[in-house]
């Protein structure tokens, strides 16, 4: 790895770390180990401090127009899991010595499979494709077996791979289907514990192979009384052939268990219209749904013409339902921008990292908000600062007035260093995320 007058490798980065923090020991269990805490406490009491963090603190302007982003260096206090002094930096402060590299929040990666992949396996592309959605349930229902054998492990893996891009929190889709039955989600729970102390998701039971193509009702059912956070759904008209059945019994599910809905919506026909209007019209009539409901992809708002991209848009952002979006390009290009004009929450995810859907997947979240700045046009300063929320969850160092929101004391301790001089450089070159810390703890 290059070096630079303001950066380091991550070897030195840890020696640095352990020259500062005497008398400290090794945290087993992360990625890669750094001695932060004393053995003798529990993580929850251990404390961080970093001097040398670069910050954004405004926007410079020539004539109206937002030309650069300030920054400057300030000192860093974390303790039980919390940002808990942001103040002028103290360079000869007993401290982790950040050298200078920015610090944004961590990323979230809000839409991928943790449970089924060959990543951390043998490599294999995507095989041909037959029969459409349901030859691919078919498919699913031949490798399913074989890929749990070793599920665990592989999730552990991809977890590290997201980690080393900057990300520490998921919402991992995880199969619940006659096939795997609950063994996908017990498999990827196995993982998320082994790895909680530097990762977090939130779950989907995600009935792949249809809620009622393949009678996954008691399975959902089963899941819902578990460790869950959402009730998924696939293509309910193209899958099972109904959207009000599938809708219906998805709503009550997730009223019934206090769970929210993130549903895959592909189908770019009449039907994958009528099913984000079906969908509006049962969130708006059980407003408890409003905010924790989501449609995956839905391709269906690429293919309307504006005037009707408008109207569904005002919609969703009425009834408060998200769009989680892979950025797809070429003919389907997302409406993003007028899903922002009109309040809608956007997050994105890398859906596959390798698997039998996709091969492709990078890990990276920071190039999804690349692709969607070059996919805009968001190519000057504010706006390549504000496509950072891509990748964050809709957090940002600062608002849309230059006014420093992040981080804050209180904050959880979840961020990265990157070698990059603001976050409109960082999302512009996607550049490279040198440490994360989640939750307190140094990831790498």
């Amino acid at each position: 790895m290059k070096t630079s007058d303001n950066s380091i490798s991550r070897k030195d980065f840890i020696k640095h770390s352990a020259l500062a923090m005497a008398g400290l020991t090794l945290i087993p269990g992360i990625m890669t180990a750094s001695p932060l805490f004393n053995e003798k406490n529990s993580l929850t009491k251990g404390k961080l401090s970093l001097k040398n963090v670069r910050l954004e603190t405004g926007f410079e302007y020539e004539e109206g127009e937002v030309t650069a982003t300030k920054t400057g260096l300030f000192y860093i206090e974390v303790d039980n899991g919390k940002i808990t002094k942001v103040s002028p930096n103290e360079p000869d402060a007993k401290a982790i010595d950040a050298k200078g590299f920015l610090m944004l929040p961590a990323f979230k990666d809000m839409h991928i499979h943790l449970d089924k992949t060959f990543y951390g396996d043998k490599w294999q592309a995507v095989r041909k494709r037959t029969g459409g959605v349901k030859g691919m349930i078919e498919l699913e229902q031949k490798m399913l077996p074989e890929m749990l054998k070793n599920s665990t492990f592989k999730a552990e893996k991809m977890i590290e791979l997201l980690q080393s891009k900057g990300t520490s929190y998921a919402r991992s889709h995880v199969n619940i289907e006659p096939t795997s039955k609950l063994q996908s989600l017990k498999n990827l729970q196995k993982a998320l514990e082994n790895k909680k102390k530097g990762f977090e998701a939130e779950l989907v039971a995600f009935p792949q192979h249809g809620v009622f193509y393949t009678d996954s009702v008691p399975y959902l059912k089963e899941a819902a009384k578990m460790d869950i956070d959402f009730i998924g759904g696939v293509d309910p008209f193209n899958v099972d052939g109904t959207i009000e059945k599938v809708i219906d019994f998805t709503i009550q599910l997730a009223l019934d268990h206090k769970k929210g809905i993130d549903i895959h919506l592909h189908e770019t026909g009449d039907s994958g219209l009528k099913t984000v209007e079906y969908l509006i019209k049962k969130v708006s009539e059980n407003p408890s749904l409003k905010g924790k409901t989501y449609l995956s992809h839905c391709f269906i708002l690429a293919k309307l013409e504006a005037a009707k991209q408008e109207e569904i848009a005002e919609k969703l952002g009425e009834s408060q339902i998200g769009v989680v979006s892979t950025i797809p390009f070429g003919r389907l290009i997302m409406p993003i921008p007028t899903l922002y004009k009109h309040n809608v929450t956007v997050l994105t995810g890398n859906d596959s990292i390798v698997d039998h859907w996709n091969t492709f997947g990078t890990g990276s979240v920071l190039q999804k908000a690349n692709l969607m700045a070059q996919l805009y046009g968001y190519s000057t300063e504010f706006l390549l600062s504000r496509s950072l929320k891509l990748a964050t969850g809709n957090i940002l160092p600062l608002d849309d007035k230059g006014t420093q929101q992040w981080p804050k004391a209180g904050d959880q301790a979840n961020f990265v260093l990157l070698d990059a001089s603001c976050s409109a450089e960082a999302v512009s070159r996607i550049s490279n995320v040198e440490s994360l810390v989640h939750n307190g703890n140094i990831v790498f």
